[in-house]
């Protein structure tokens, strides 16, 4: 038998990945065999595994820290938002359906036996499973049904770190407050506190430490401090407006509202001399050396929205002045002649693209997931240097991409 270990939060954001992360790491450096595992993960950020199967990119992450492989069965259930109350589900790696939150809500009690399944046949390989929750346990709302936090560490007997966020204030408020809100019998899970992202003296924050043992008595496990570390954001919100100050190439990502997979502009924030910055209005664009225009998981309404903002009249004026535009998945089909939805994947219809491209889109219900490799061949002015480089991705596309009239 696996031993297993869960790492919760008070909230997003309070470094649950991270943390899942490091205790992967340290097990591995200890000689154990150790994989990440999160039921149930919210993101339009994805990882494409070998076998061309979608899963959270935080779980390939915490896969790469344990030594091993990313797979689909540390993350069983990956949630895509497409709007503000639906998004697309994938089990196992592939699309299961599109469903508003109150349609999911009502049937994913039916993907209990998936996630235990995936769950048990990781653990078979490993000698530790390091598990991460999904936002905070205290959603009263949502524990009826719960499978990503306590209702999960029930399930497979896991003993629970709750961590807190001290860096956005409110800490012993947010950690003693969750407890308080946990059943009784979810409460004895937890068996330890973590004041994560703390920044200063620890001396001066131990009284408040004992304080808060004695008032749930539960042990507070560590303080972590607040670390330089430059992981990939799962949550737009982590993203920034503004690109390294003294830059010499000013890079612009448009910041569509349902922005996916932003994670391909990452390594271009690592590179000295570059700055990436994400702009979401006409006034903000400026002058920078390059535009990219990323993937989004609606395209349609996406296109709707940058012409309703004036950003799209900005792009095609800045194209025309000589500055290079680049469209990834989603960005790269607005470029083109039209966007044509027969079968109601975004909603239905059909709208005219930005036209600088020869080409037409059409979406489908197949969806491509697979890694590539290629080669460039030619590129001109502001890619020239690029000329022969050899590039490997991946392709998540939902639609077919065929010449637009003009096409050579």
């Amino acid at each position: 038998m696996a031993g297993n270990i869960m790492i919760l939060g008070t909230a997003s954001g309070t470094g649950k990945s991270l943390l899942a992360a490091g205790l992967c790491r340290i097990l591995k450096q200890d000689g154990y065999r150790v994989a990440p595992f999160k039921s149930q993960n919210m993101a339009l950020n994805s990882f494409i595994t070998p076998d061309g199967l979608e899963m959270g990119r935080a779980q390939a992450m915490q896969a790469w820290a344990a030594g091993i492989e990313p797979s689909v069965l540390m993350n069983p259930i990956l949630l895509k938002p497409q709007s503000d109350t639906g998004s697309q589900v994938i089990v196992n790696g592939r699309v299961w359906g599109v469903m508003s939150a109150r349609e999911y809500f009502a049937c994913k009690q039916t993907l209990v036996p998936q996630v235990l399944e995936a769950y048990a046949t990781l653990k078979k390989n490993c000698d530790v499973i390091v598990l991460e929750g999904a936002g905070s346990p205290a959603e009263i709302n949502l524990n009826r049904q719960d499978m990503v936090n306590m209702g999960l560490a029930a399930m497979v007997d896991a003993p629970v770190l709750l961590a807190g966020d001290i860096d956005r204030g409110g800490v012993f408020a947010s950690l003693y407050g969750t407890l308080m809100l946990l059943e009784r019998e979810h409460r004895n899970r937890v068996k330890g506190l973590i004041i994560n992202k703390f920044r200063g003296d620890v001396e001066i924050l131990r009284p408040g430490l004992s304080q808060l043992e004695e008032l749930t008595r539960v042990p507070v496990m560590g303080v972590v401090p607040m670390l330089a570390v430059d992981i990939e954001e799962e949550d737009s919100l982590g993203l920034r407006e503004q690109g390294s100050a003294g830059s010499v190439l000013d890079l612009a990502v448009i910041r569509l509202p349902r922005i996916s997979n932003f994670t391909d502009f990452h390594p271009l924030e690592q590179v000295e001399g570059v700055g990436v910055r994400y702009v979401d209005s006409a006034r903000k664009l400026g002058s920078p050396d390059l535009i990219l225009l990323p993937g989004t998981k609606s395209t349609m309404a996406d296109l709707i929205w940058l012409r309703q903002n004036g950003l799209e009249a900005a792009l095609k004026k800045a194209a025309a002045a000589g500055t290079p535009l680049m469209g990834i998945g989603g960005g790269y089909q607005m470029l083109g002649q039209g966007l044509s939805d027969p079968q109601g994947i975004e909603g239905g219809g059909q709208i005219a693209g930005m036209g600088l491209l020869p080409v037409e889109a059409v979406f489908h219900e197949q969806k491509a997931r697979t890694r590539v490799t290629g080669k460039i061949l030619e590129p001109q002015g502001f890619f020239a240097g690029l000329r022969g480089t050899g590039v490997e991705g991946y392709e998540i596309q939902t639609g077919t991409i065929t010449p637009g009239e003009g096409a050579a």
